[in-house]
């Protein structure tokens, strides 16, 4: 058991302890739509699968929404769900929401995410949705595993997003 931790320490060593995990759908819709309709950060509610994981979750909301310095707030008893905010850092109108989401349960940490809008046709808009942020060693080695353990919801989130554009 010793040496499969030591074995683990040691692969650490050579890990980045960035991530960066980004998920895409094509929406068809126009740009402006779709932005129109994602920059407000309240409508994660109505896509977003960690949203839905609790249906007991006290959300609360300060500033205004679509606007840099608006934070959405979340505390859930469910552990998947947790604690924590969720800040718009920046809106580049047409294009990119860039947000800070900070976690205080079940742990701590800060990561950076965004969700951009691109034209590749009249009526379709591609669109992206990024996490990331820094893992510290040896944690660093979770980043070998984060597409799978938050790929998959930001996924749910988009083929989500697309139902409810598209209907």
């Amino acid at each position: 058991m010793a040496a499969i931790v030591a074995l683990l320490l040691i692969v650490a060593l050579f890990i980045s302890n960035d991530y960066a995990v980004e998920k895409s759908v094509t929406i068809n819709k126009p740009k402006t739509e779709v932005f129109n309709y994602v920059k407000y950060l309240k409508n994660q509610n109505e896509y977003s699968k960690w949203a839905s994981m609790d249906p007991a979750m006290i959300k609360t909301f300060t500033g205004t929404d679509a606007t840099p310095g608006f934070v959405a707030a979340w505390e859930s008893n469910n552990d998947k769900v947790g604690k924590g905010t969720q800040e718009i850092k920046k809106v580049t109108e047409g294009q990119r929401i860039d947000y800070e989401l900070r976690f205080e349960k079940p742990m701590k940490d800060v990561a950076k995410s965004y969700m951009s809008t691109d034209s590749i046709a009249p009526d379709k808009t591609l669109v992206k949705w990024e996490v990331s942020g820094k893992m510290p060693y040896p944690s660093n080695l979770m980043g070998l595993f984060m597409d799978k353990m938050i790929g998959g919801d930001l996924d749910t989130g988009l083929d989500n997003l697309k139902k409810l554009l598209e209907k």
